[in-house]
């Protein structure tokens, strides 16, 4: 929760905790200092209470902001003056409430979240793969060893679970280039450092590896293609025409997304 009103965010947290005294709660005050709790301390809410008027960044801009580090994160607007619920309601956030904020607002609020929060699913790595192929750990852009051991992964979160064989793998990654023990050997290798790469953020459940065979777990991250599959109305309003743009391989898979786009 951000609000730059010291007696507004006391207010707001005790009408939270009475409606859900369980919550465990990061209330700040601006909108720099809630983008530090997620992009810094990993702290990814289920749900933000924003004030929308706050010095410097508004809190329909922090939503923005929000939403592209941890796009399950529900918004829900606070404020005191009733004149911004327009704006706000472009921001398609998960509720509006006016100050004083009480309990029972809140509850009912929180009965009906866009997205209804679930203990244990809320995953560490997040995937973007519309633009540039990225991955981000708690908020945070993850740093691979090896570029190819990026595109590793890359390649199996295209597949979307399915598993892939060493000889399929290195005919990608070593387009046109024999097939040798070397090879083999270096791809190992990048298997090795995925494992490592993955577990250092706690994600390493994300990569399914087996003798000769190779994939992901997409129940374990959250990825914007997959998502828009499934239809999200966020994910789909992110899709730009662009699809894990460094790699040449993802252009049948940008293809595809094409045609199910004019249809």
């Amino acid at each position: 929760m951000a609000d730059d009103e010291a007696f507004a965010l006391r207010s707001i947290e005790r009408a939270v905790l009475q409606a859900q005294p369980d919550a465990v709660l990061c209330p700040v005050p601006s909108a720099s200092a809630a983008i530090e709790a997620i992009t810094e301390k990993g702290f990814l809410p289920d749900v933000a209470f924003l004030d929308i008027k706050m010095p410097g960044m508004s809190g329909l801009e922090l939503a923005k902001r929000i939403r592209e580090i941890s796009p399950h994160t529900n918004v829900i607007f606070v404020t005191a003056y009733s004149g911004y619920a327009v704006d706000a309601y472009g921001m398609h956030p998960s509720g509006y409430l006016m100050k004083p904020v009480t309990a029972e607002q809140v509850r009912a609020e929180l009965d009906d979240l866009r997205y209804p929060a679930q203990p244990g699913q809320i995953h560490p790595l997040r995937v973007q793969c519309f633009g540039n192929f990225e991955v981000f750990a708690n908020g945070r852009p993850l740093n691979f060893t090896y570029q190819k051991t990026k595109e590793l992964f890359a390649y199996l979160i295209d597949r979307r679970g399915a598993a892939c064989n060493t000889e399929e793998l290195c005919a990608l990654l070593w387009e046109g280039k024999p097939d040798t023990p070397e090879l083999r050997g270096y791809l190992r290798k990048l298997s090795s450092d995925l494992t490592h790469t993955l577990a250092s953020v706690g994600a390493e459940e994300v990569f399914v590896k087996k003798r000769n065979s190779f994939a992901v777990a997409p129940d374990q991250l959250d990825c914007d293609y997959y998502r828009m599959l499934h239809r999200e109305i966020a994910a789909i309003n992110t899709y730009t025409g662009e699809y894990m743009t460094q790699y040449s391989w993802a252009d049948m898979t940008l293809g595809s997304l094409e045609n199910a786009d004019r249809k």
